[in-house]
C-alpha cells in the first residue's frame, strides 16, 4: 500500500496552496481519506476528511471556511485545497486511509503517507 502526497512548498501569508494523494495497493472507494498535520513543536492534529463515496467531509475549525477536501475516486486520489493559508498552517502534512471508526482520531487510520511540507513565510 502507498500513499504519495506531493504539492507542498513554501508560500507567503495569504496564498494558495493543492494537495494531492495518490494512493494504490488498496481498494481506495472502500476507504474514507483524511489529511493530518504536525506543526513544529506539536502533535499530529486532524485537518480534514472525506468519506468514501464523497459525501460527507469534515474540518478542523481552525481550517474550516479556508481548506476544501475532495477526492477523485476514478484517479485513487485525494487533495486538499488550501486558501488564505497563514503562518500558522506551517506543517508537514499527511495523508491517511480508514476502513472505519472515527475520522477526527489519527489511531483510526490503517495507512498512513510520508507527508509533505508546507511552509507559509509572513
Amino acid at each position: 500500500v502507498q500513499l504519495q502526497a506531493s504539492g507542498g512548498g513554501l508560500v507567503q501569508d495569504g496564498d494558495s496552496l493543492r494537495l494531492s494523494c495518490v494512493v494504490s495497493g488498496i481498494t481506495f472507494s472502500n476507504y474514507h481519506m483524511g489529511w493530518f498535520r504536525q506543526r513544529p513543536g506539536k502533535e499530529r492534529e486532524f485537518v480534514a476528511a472525506i468519506r468514501q463515496n464523497g459525501g460527507s467531509v469534515y474540518y478542523a475549525d481552525s481550517v474550516r471556511d479556508r481548506f476544501e477536501i475532495s477526492r477523485d475516486n476514478a484517479k485513487n486520489i485525494v487533495y486538499l485545497q488550501m486558501s488564505v493559508l497563514k503562518p500558522e498552517d506551517t506543517a508537514v502534512y499527511y495523508c491517511a486511509a480508514r476502513y472505519r471508526g472515527s475520522q477526527y482520531n489519527a489511531g483510526a487510520y490503517d495507512y498512513w503517507g510520508r507527508g509533505t511540507l508546507v511552509t507559509v513565510s509572513s
